[in-house]
């Protein structure tokens, strides 16, 4: 399995994107990584360092966070996602993982993979954690701002899948996010969404609400990348604060600051239940190749396990399941 790695996109390319890559490749040595980006600059990462399985392909441009994805996919030509994403197209890597610009590696997925045959439009998919530990798959998160019902249920199907082969569940609940559990609920959009999932094999158990997708209701939510973009945020901006707030608690007296060496190791869990850097990234399911987007602050860890989510990707055959899938009686 050949992937290739985004080694300059990101808030901390190239340095942790290459660590991460250097601790997949040694834990993985099935796996042979090409890291795409400034030679001298991740060479000087590697300090020196070998691996049979490492190797790099040069480039001289970067999509900078701030660049519009569109223009900067079509005009640098010699960038590193763009190369990486075009190794894809031409067959010489099997997929290609990125923490850089979020919107670039989509238009690099539309415009240089291209889509699966039957996909109308791709869906950016995002692990989220629960309290109850299991996980949440939520699509679309903000490939798509506006959405048909078909289109809900094309991400309802990928969604099934992925969750299967990636996340190992046995037979996953597929939610529609809306405003209310009852079938009546919610806009044009989620009423008609809610006739074509009820008439599926896959496990529908019907609207979910917001409130509920974090204490595991489902292990799919469905909704348009506007909605799912706004929420994934709002979930981040929250954990954040909830996080420096606690902290902020227990460094306000020296008592608190005893309470809180006391209670370090069921924090320390407690962080790593909702720390994202363990959820690896996110998939864009739909194009015709497995790319996968790791989170833009991403540290070496969090890309580690985006590589490790790719090759589950590969292991499992997702994208043959999904081509399948989309060809079957449950897309028509």
């Amino acid at each position: 399995m050949r992937l290739a790695i985004d080694a300059m996109g990101g808030d901390h390319a190239p340095d942790q994107i290459v660590q991460g890559a250097w601790r997949a490749a040694e834990r993985f040595p099935d796996l042979q990584l090409v890291l795409v980006g400034d030679a001298a600059r991740i060479r000087a990462i590697l300090d020196d360092e070998t691996r049979s399985n490492i190797e790099i392909v040069h480039t001289t441009e970067v999509i900078a966070a701030d660049d519009e994805p569109v223009r900067a996919v079509r005009r640098k030509q010699d960038a590193s996602l763009t190369v990486a994403a075009r190794m894809v197209k031409e067959g010489r890597v099997d997929g290609f993982v990125s923490a850089g610009n979020t919107g670039a590696l989509m238009a690099a997925g539309l415009l240089v993979i291209g889509r699966v045959e039957g996909i109308q439009r791709p869906a950016l998919a995002s692990v989220w954690p629960t309290f109850d530990g299991r996980g949440v798959l939520v699509l679309d998160v903000g490939a798509n701002m506006d959405a048909e019902p078909a289109h809900l249920l094309q991400y309802a199907v990928m969604g099934d899948l992925y969750a299967k082969y990636v996340l190992a569940v046995d037979k996953p609940r597929i939610g529609l996010l809306n405003v209310g559990t009852e079938p009546g609920k919610g806009n044009a959009l989620t009423k008609e969404a809610y006739s074509l999932f009820s008439q599926q094999t896959f496990a529908f158990v019907g609207n979910v609400e917001a409130r509920d997708i974090m204490h595991g209701v489902c292990d799919v939510v469905v909704c348009d990348g506007f909605v799912g973009n706004v929420m994934l945020k709002l979930v981040e901006g929250v954990g954040l604060g909830m996080f420096n707030a606690l902290k902020e608690v227990f460094l306000a007296s020296p008592l608190s600051k005893l309470a809180a060496l006391a209670l370090k190791p069921g924090l320390k869990r407690f962080k790593q239940k909702f720390d994202y850097s363990e959820y690896g990234g996110a998939p864009l399911l739909g194009v015709n190749g497995v790319c996968i987007k790791a989170h833009g602050s991403s540290n070496a860890r969090a890309f580690e396990m985006a590589i490790e989510q790719a090759r589950q990707f590969l292991l499992h055959g997702v994208l043959d399941q999904i081509r399948a899938g989309v060809g079957g009686d449950e897309t028509r």
